[in-house]
């Protein structure tokens, strides 16, 4: 059956015994069969998303979705339920620090992403004016340290009905609180090469390592710190007397080209993620319409000779 005609279920809670075999029995039951399962617990969270095929099902959506409910309650589990059909106009939350440039880009674009963006979230309120410019709502979730409500946050998820998270220079890191609950659908911009220089101070790190060579990388979020699998990148180059500060300026109009990059590659069903690697779908749009890395200019000042003969007749150098 094709993806997008099948209904995700995530199940996210404190892990406890059985929770698998309660969920799955519940679905066999009412006749929904399950097409794909993953499962996972990080710091005592359990997350468990599943894609089912609930065309031949012997209940409504609306009882599914009840008896699901009522389920979650029972075992202290957050039970989320998308339908094929609830995924036609797909909602976008942004969320911000007080960098604007990536979000700017965001807004600009927003006419042709094929989705809207509902929200932006903030743990500073200094990007409000930049949102409700546009006639975006802004919610300031953080105190006064910038320390953010993930409850709050949550709950504004929630609210808005989101499906893709996009941390437009968030300078917080996510719990599988919040990661476990959008699995695959959140994207970050990072200002380095990953997996170069993960973590804060990105453009410092590049400096000081003396690189001849930096960029960004646009990726999907995990629970593992700037290791998620990678959707786009640009890279430029390092003066020999460049500041930290002229390595952001150059990085942060690259920053927002690939942010956006990676946006629309989710948005449009174009890439798929195998073995921790994403690749262009082949019944997706044309590689050409997207650049993932650098532009195809390069490839022709690449030298291609000389090559190692092993190499030439197709054995690995792994």
């Amino acid at each position: 059956m094709n993806p997008h005609e099948l209904t995700e279920i995530t199940v996210v809670g404190d892990d406890d015994t059985g929770l698998v075999a309660r969920v799955t029995t519940l679905l066999f039951e009412r006749d929904v069969n399950i097409e794909d399962v993953d499962q996972a617990v990080r710091d005592g969270i359990f997350r468990m998303t599943m894609r089912v095929d609930t065309s031949g099902m012997a209940v409504s959506e609306h009882r599914l979705r009840r008896d699901l409910s009522a389920l979650g309650d029972d075992l202290d589990l957050d039970v989320r339920v998308r339908f094929p059909e609830e995924r036609d106009t797909r909602q976008l939350a942004v969320l911000v620090t007080k960098e604007s440039h990536c979000l700017r880009k965001l807004l600009d674009a927003r006419a042709d992403l094929g989705a809207d963006i509902g929200v932006v979230i903030g743990n500073h309120d200094d990007l409000r004016p930049v949102a409700e410019r546009h006639g975006i709502p802004f919610h300031d979730v953080g105190d006064e340290k910038g320390v953010h409500d993930e409850d709050r946050l949550l709950s504004l998820l929630d609210d808005y009905d989101v499906d893709l998270v996009v941390l437009a220079r968030f300078m917080r890191i996510l719990s599988p609180k919040v990661v476990f609950r959008y699995e695959g659908r959140i994207v970050n911009v990072h200002p380095s090469l990953l997996p170069a220089f993960p973590g804060a101070k990105a453009y410092r790190q590049a400096k000081e390592a003396g690189v001849r060579v930096a960029g960004v990388t646009a990726h999907y979020v995990t629970t593992d710190l700037d290791q998620g699998p990678i959707l786009t990148q640009r890279a430029f180059n390092v003066p020999d007397d460049a500041s930290v500060e002229e390595l952001r300026e150059r990085g942060q109009p690259l920053e927002a080209d690939a942010l956006l990059e990676a946006v629309r590659l989710h948005l449009n069903d174009d890439v798929a993620i195998r073995r921790g690697r994403t690749e262009l779908r082949e019944d997706g749009a044309d590689g050409e319409n997207y650049r993932l890395g650098m532009p195809p200019e390069l490839d022709e000042v690449t030298p291609d000779d000389p090559v190692d003969e092993a190499l030439a007749v197709g054995e690995s150098d792994d």
